[in-house]
């Protein structure tokens, strides 16, 4: 039951449910800054990786167009308490995993946690944006902006901790204890939050009753036309920034720094918000970004070290620093008999793009362009001493035992089965340029055989392919900010026509559901 305006601590309850985006940011951070781990340790292809980064959103959109329209049956304040418990599980099940590495098992437990974390991430979307409307009506737009300002306080927290464990940590420079860093933040918000009484949904407290709030909502066109540009938007938006880290990686940089600058940008912006919101409109914000999008994904593909990263990185946090929040806020503002159902549409239709198509698509065009770019003769031969040699210090490993050789039988014999499996394609093929050779010189380079020049051979073969096909990922799907350039452009120029920005407002119904109380001061 939702608790009337004088037993709601406004501040507390806002402030707890904007740390609640830590979580999500941090997760999307750190899983970032383990997908050349994951794909060392488990020997998992770039789409494969793509699938389990993509779990990590799609999960969210299955909160949020599964659970989010029930919201108004089972209410906020049970919306925070499911994502506390999808947190706590997802992380647990993903670190779990680490003990079935060489089992094609691990594989699955990856995503099945990934999605279940995932979840969590979603319903706090589902609970967190309908419940920052409800408590400031007033400034859905601005606030909407402060609180998604967390998630990526949340990335910057998170990458910041994740290059330190990664090159200072040591042993606790390992994946499983980078993911650990995330319980901190959700016990924070648990304690926060949880305890709190809740408001009603902002609808709820108008009277729209909720046959009319889905019939408005999925028979509107402008709503329908949001939701494909909320589509794009959002799969230009994590989709790279996913990527970022293992993608600059290979081109010795540390591509965690530079998605810690990006998320630092955007921080700052939609923390600044209500200054882009009075002098450019929503609408105009939006077109403004849709070009830094664009310009900032083309050179990002271009850039070849850390400064230049920088500055592509920079246009690009431009263009996406106000596109989740002033999207849901516009249509919270534009359309708001699309009530709760319309803000959780909005960001589920968003984050499953992004997680099912966005990741895993620019995932398949980098496997693409990184078989095109291994240089057939150098790799084939690469291969085939692998395939002469790697027997022997198997031999030697079962001869003396692990402690005395200095490495395990299984991990170079991980190394020898994708070689032989890639030798196999290519006598099939009549080609080594495809993702069973780039699996194999994954596992190669993860070998732990320090003395060996094949080992480091390998990597200096496969780390510019990396880069290669990552970089073409970018460049591909930029000019998909196109479509976003001319849509807001034109509601923009429809606005102006029209004198200007005008939210709307929805007329409370005192006969169809009387108000227990006066609004929140």
């Amino acid at each position: 039951m939702a608790a009337s305006s004088s037993e709601i601590q406004r501040k507390r309850l806002f402030y707890g449910i904007c740390l609640a985006l830590i979580p999500t940011g941090s997760s999307f951070a750190l899983v970032s800054n383990i997908l050349v781990q994951l794909k060392q340790q488990f020997i998992l292809t770039n789409y494969q990786v793509g699938l389990i980064a993509g779990a990590a959103l799609w999960g969210m959109a299955i909160s949020l167009l599964v659970l989010g329209p029930a919201l108004e049956g089972f209410g906020l304040k049970n919306g925070a308490r499911m994502a506390f418990a999808g947190h706590l599980v997802g992380i647990t099940l993903m670190i779990s995993a680490v003990t079935q590495v060489g089992n094609p098992s691990a594989f699955w437990i990856l995503m099945l946690g990934a999605a279940t974390l995932a979840v969590g991430n979603g319903m706090i979307e589902v609970a967190g944006n309908p419940l920052v409307a409800a408590l400031y009506p007033e400034e859905k737009t601005t606030r909407l902006n402060y609180f998604h300002a967390f998630f990526p306080i949340g990335i910057v927290a998170g990458g910041i901790a994740g290059f330190l464990l990664a090159n200072y940590g040591g042993s606790f420079g390992n994946w499983p204890f980078q993911l650990g860093i995330i319980y901190i933040p959700i016990l924070i918000y648990g304690y926060m939050v949880l305890p709190q009484k809740f408001p009603k949904t902002e609808n709820a407290e108008a009277g729209l009753p909720v046959r009319e709030m889905f019939r408005f909502t999925l028979t509107s066109p402008l709503f329908l036309l949001i939701l494909i540009c909320m589509g794009i938007a959002i799969s230009l938006e994590l989709g790279p920034m996913r990527w970022i880290p293992a993608v600059l990686q290979n081109a010795g940089m540390h591509g965690i720094l530079v998605l810690v600058w990006t998320s630092g940008w955007m921080v700052v912006l939609r923390l600044l918000a209500h200054h882009f919101v009075d002098r450019l409109s929503p609408t105009g914000m939006l077109t403004v970004g849709s070009v830094f999008l664009f310009t900032g994904l083309f050179l990002l593909s271009f850039v070849t070290g850390l400064w230049t990263a920088l500055g592509a990185a920079t246009l690009f946090a431009w263009g996406v620093a106000f596109n989740f929040p002033t999207i849901v806020g516009l249509v919270s503002e534009r359309l708001p008999r699309t009530g709760s159902l319309g803000i959780v549409l909005t960001a589920g239709v968003g984050l499953g793009a992004a997680g099912a198509i966005g990741v895993p698509l620019m995932g398949k065009i980098a496997d693409t362009y990184l078989a095109r770019a291994l240089p057939a003769e150098q790799t084939e031969s690469v291969l085939r001493q692998v395939d002469e040699r790697f027997p022997a210090y198997i031999a030697e490993v079962e001869r003396v035992g692990a402690e005395t050789a200095g490495y395990r039988a299984a991990d170079i014999q991980q190394a020898l089965d994708a070689t032989r499996t890639a030798l196999a394609e290519q006598q099939r093929t009549g080609s080594v340029q495809n993702d069973a050779t780039a699996n194999a010189l994954r596992a190669i380079s993860a070998a732990p055989l320090p003395t060996e020049p094949l080992v480091g051979e390998a990597a200096s073969i496969v780390a510019p392919a990396e880069l290669s096909g990552g970089q073409r990922s970018f460049r591909y799907i930029a000019w998909s900010a196109i479509v976003l350039f001319l849509v807001w452009g034109m509601m923009y120029l429809h606005d102006r026509r029209r004198g200007g920005y005008r939210a709307e407002r929805l007329e409370h119904r005192r006969e169809t559901v009387p108000r227990a109380d006066a609004p929140i001061a």
